[in-house]
């Protein structure tokens, strides 16, 4: 038996679904932010439900699907009943629960899909088209199909949320009608493939990560080659197609003739001659500074559902900076901000951070992104627009001169903090840390404001945020340092 998001799974791959149904335990554990992403989803759905007067909540769990069909045709019947909220049905051995079916003119229904995203999503028009396939199966008469997503030029008021305006309804009616005859045909290669004793042999390829990351990448790419092509900075799905129709598995098999970018270029040289790449202008970029040196990053996040006044959905809020000091003589010192009081942190961040960073020296971020941050907190606050401002150009990019004048073999196609890290400091290690990336800082800090969280939890909540911040910008500093080395060594 198929449900949505198995079908929708097997859309992306039918390995994927063959797996779901008889190999379940090769998946990727769900990660924490998984889980936070499937809580808010479930969050938002709650929300949507409050738009819509006298609806019925179909209680009944995934275990229960046939008592759930039996109530959604009961309440269907109770013309008193506007809406039902996750309605059950099962056609052609296809079950789906919708997320709300709200009575239309005479005897027709409008399916609303909702998403806790900002935008209308290709996945999201197969979405509704296979519950529509099985509503219409279901003698339903469907008048519209919406998906109702969260509106991110709403602005919060600080009190409740208004929930016309959190909320915006799109119309999908064309698309889902017009792709039935592809959902026929999918669903009716998917059962065939479920009806084999082997699963279909599928190569790991640029549709694992096409719409979401498969559970079951581990599991299927373990055997691959640090220099699998997909590994290739910034490859695209067109030379993917080129290189495997090719037959062409690793980077090192690529062809001199094939098209390659400038970094691909640099990449492929340092496997094929198990060399660094190090540009003459490396050491003038890494030289050409004022100190005392700055090395800076911030943590960040982004609510689905803002949480202070005068935010909107998926803000990015500031709410913590680490800023290493290296000095002329070589001296360290840090200076840390966090936020420790469920507050708007932003005005508190940006004026510590002004503190912290002073009138003079270079500052050494990664990527970016906090240029934009500093960007935004100047817009936010005319008070500070000056001061913000005239940090922009002391901003440094590590990130950007290692791409334009370094390569690593162990990048592995990366520039990521987490992947040049280890290549240059092996000696520094994030798995040693709680928290070992971004997401994961953010859905703590979250936690460390949650009022059910325990003082006790959140003092270690708290001290693995700090650490971890740290870390990050420890990392740019010792990053720096190793690459000099290289330089003088060149």
């Amino acid at each position: 038996m198929l449900s949505k998001s198995r079908f929708l799974a097997g859309l992306q791959c039918p390995l994927s679904l063959w797996y779901l149904c008889f190999k379940p335990e090769l998946a990727t554990p769900v990660s924490p932010f998984q889980q936070a992403l499937f809580d808010t989803g479930h969050e938002v759905g709650l929300l949507a439900a409050r738009r819509f007067e006298s609806g019925m909540l179909i209680a009944e769990d995934y275990l229960h699907h046939q008592e759930a069909v039996r109530k959604t045709h009961s309440a269907m019947a109770d013309e008193d009943i506007k809406a039902l909220f996750e309605p059950a049905f099962l056609e052609d051995d296809i079950r789906i629960r919708v997320d709300v079916l709200e009575r239309a003119e005479r005897s027709k229904w409008n399916l609303i899909e909702v998403k806790s995203t900002a935008s209308v999503k290709e996945i999201h028009e197969f979405d509704v088209a296979v519950q529509y396939r099985v509503l219409r199966d279901a003698g339903l008469d469907i008048a519209r199909v919406y998906l109702m997503h969260l509106n991110n030029k709403y602005v919060y008021g600080g009190t409740e949320l208004n929930l016309k305006g959190l909320f915006t309804l799109f119309d999908l009616t064309a698309q889902a009608r017009s792709l039935q005859n592809e959902i026929d045909r999918k669903l009716k290669a998917l059962k065939t493939m479920l009806g084999k004793a082997q699963p279909p042999n599928i190569a790991p390829s640029k549709h694992c990560t096409s719409p979401y990351l498969c559970r079951f990448w581990e599991h299927c790419t373990r055997e691959m080659s640090e220099n699998w092509v997909m590994n290739l900075h910034g490859i695209t799905h067109k030379k993917i197609d080129q290189l495997e129709a090719a037959g062409v598995t690793t980077i090192d098999e690529i062809p001199e003739t094939f098209p390659l970018t400038q970094i691909q270029e640099r990449q492929k040289q340092c496997i094929d001659f198990a060399c660094d790449y190090i540009s003459d202008k490396l050491a003038s970029q890494l030289l050409d500074v004022e100190y005392p040196l700055h090395f800076l990053d911030f943590e960040t996040v982004a609510p689905a559902l803002p949480h202070y006044a005068r935010t909107r959905p998926f803000q990015t809020i500031p709410f913590q900076w680490s800023d290493h000091i290296l000095g002329k003589d070589g001296t360290l010192d840090h200076h840390e901000y966090l936020c420790m009081e469920d507050k708007d942190p932003q005005a508190e961040f940006a004026q510590t951070l002004l503190s912290t960073l002073g009138e003079t020296g270079t500052i050494f971020i990664w990527a970016p992104y906090e240029r934009r941050i500093i960007t935004e907190l100047s817009e936010r606050f005319p008070n500070l627009n000056l001061e913000l401002n005239a940090l922009l150009p002391r901003l440094n990019d590590l990130n950007a001169i290692i791409r334009k004048n370094y390569y690593h073999r162990n990048f592995n196609g990366s520039f990521s903090l987490k992947a040049v890290l280890p290549a240059l400091v092996p000696d520094m290690d994030y798995a040693a840390l709680e928290i070992q990336e971004g997401a994961t800082a953010s859905l703590e800090y979250l936690r460390f404001l949650n009022a059910k969280t325990p003082a006790a939890e959140k003092e270690n909540i708290k001290s693995n945020l700090m650490t971890y911040c740290g870390f990050d910008t420890l990392a740019m500093v010792h990053i720096r340092e190793a690459l000099l080395q290289r330089v003088n060594k060149k």
